[in-house]
C-alpha cells in the first residue's frame, strides 16, 4: 500500500504541474480530492491493513492527503489572481469595437415591401398550411381533374389527397370558408413546384396572392389597385398594360406588364429588349370557386391576383440568377 501512496503522489503532481486552469484544477481535485477520489479510497483500504502497519499507513496517508489539498489550494488561488488581474488591465476609456449586425435577405425585405403597400390600401394578411389538400389546392379552384398543374411532374404530392401546395390561392378558399364577405386580403407565403433548377426556376420560391369579395367589385376597380401598388414599388413614372390570358380560377384573366424600370421601356437584357415587364396574373373570380364555398354568385363579385416574389426581387434588384437567392453567400447578401 506504501507504493500506491507514492505513485498516486508522484502522478498527481506530474498532472498538477500541467493544469494552467481552473477547469483543469477542477477535474484534478475531483479525480484525488473528491468523495470517490483516489486518495479517499485509499483511505478505504486502510481498513484492510494489518494492525501494526495501520499507524505507519494512516500517518502516510494523511501526509499525502494534506500536501495535495495545500498544494492544490495554492495553484487554485494563483490561477484566480492571474485572472482578476487580467480584468483590472483592462482600459474602459477606449472606444468599443464595432459590431456586425445581421440584416434581412432580399426576399424578406422585398416581401415586407409588398404586405406594407397593401396593408395601407386596406388588405388584411392571411397565411395557411404549406401542406394543402388537393381539394383547396386544385379543386375549389376550378381545376379540371386533366388539367396539367395536377400531373406529378409539376406537383409534389405526399398521397393522392394531400400535396405539398403549389401557390398560396388555397388560403383564398379557407378565407372564403370562414368568413362572409367583404373580404380584401392578402396571402404570402411559401410555394413548392416540382421543376428543374435552373437560372429562372427553383422548386420552392414565395407568392402573394390577393383577393377581394364584395357586391359591384368590377375589372376597373382590380386595374386601379393593381397600378397603385406598381406605382409606389416600381416608381410612378412607370407606364402599364394588361394582356388577357388564362387562369382556372379567375375569367376573365390578365397578365400585367409594366414599363421596364431600368432601360424606361427602350429595351434592354433584363426586359428582353421589348421594354416590359410581365410583374403578376389577376382576373376576376371565376363564379365556380364562389359555389365551392358556398358564396351566391349572383350576388357577390371579386377579384383575385398573384405575384411571385423571387421574379420580383430578380427585376428590382437587376439579378439574373435565381439560384443566388438560396444560397446564403454573405458577400452577396450584404450588397442589399
Amino acid at each position: 500500500m506504501q507504493e500506491k501512496i507514492e505513485i498516486i503522489k508522484k502522478e498527481f503532481e506530474e498532472e498538477l504541474s500541467k493544469s494552467s486552469t481552473l477547469a483543469d484544477l477542477e477535474n484534478l481535485r475531483i479525480k484525488y480530492l473528491s468523495k470517490n477520489g483516489s486518495i479517499t479510497l485509499l483511505f478505504e483500504d486502510l481498513r484492510n491493513a494489518g494492525r501494526e502497519e495501520k499507524p505507519v499507513l494512516g500517518k502516510s496517508l494523511n501526509e499525502l492527503k494534506n500536501y495535495c489539498q495545500s498544494s492544490y489550494q495554492a495553484l487554485k488561488e494563483k490561477i484566480e489572481s492571474s485572472v482578476s488581474s487580467d480584468f483590472s488591465s483592462l482600459d474602459l476609456t477606449l472606444p468599443g469595437r464595432n459590431t456586425s449586425f445581421g440584416r434581412k435577405h432580399i426576399v424578406i425585405k422585398t416581401l415586407d415591401e409588398i404586405k406594407s403597400i397593401f396593408k395601407r390600401m386596406g388588405f388584411s394578411i392571411y397565411d395557411g398550411p404549406e401542406v394543402e389538400s388537393d381539394y383547396n389546392n386544385f379543386e375549389a379552384l376550378n381545376f379540371p381533374d386533366d388539367h396539367p398543374a395536377r400531373d406529378m411532374q409539376d406537383t409534389f404530392f405526399i398521397n393522392k389527397d394531400f400535396l405539398l401546395r403549389t401557390h398560396t390561392s388555397p388560403v383564398q378558399i379557407r378565407v372564403m370558408k370562414d368568413q362572409p364577405p367583404p373580404i380584401r386580403a392578402i396571402m404570402p407565403g411559401k410555394v413548392f413546384r416540382n421543376e428543374d433548377i435552373n437560372a429562372r426556376s427553383h422548386c420552392l420560391f414565395h407568392q402573394v396572392e390577393g383577393l377581394c369579395v364584395d357586391t359591384d367589385i368590377t375589372f376597373a376597380e382590380l386595374k386601379g389597385t393593381l397600378f397603385a401598388f406598381a406605382k409606389e414599388f416600381y416608381g410612378s413614372d412607370i407606364k402599364y398594360r394588361f394582356r388577357s390570358s388564362f387562369f382556372p380560377f379567375t375569367e376573365p384573366s390578365a397578365e400585367m406588364d409594366i414599363t421596364c424600370y431600368l432601360c424606361k421601356g427602350a429595351g434592354c437584357r433584363i426586359c428582353k429588349h421589348t421594354g416590359w415587364l410581365e410583374i403578376l396574373g389577376c382576373g376576376m373570380v371565376d363564379p365556380n370557386v364562389f359555389k365551392s364555398v358556398g358564396y351566391d354568385d349572383e350576388k357577390y363579385t371579386g377579384y383575385a391576383f398573384g405575384m411571385g416574389i423571387e421574379r420580383i426581387a430578380l427585376l428590382k434588384y437587376g439579378i439574373d440568377d435565381i439560384r443566388i437567392l438560396f444560397e446564403n453567400d454573405l458577400r452577396f447578401l450584404r450588397q442589399f
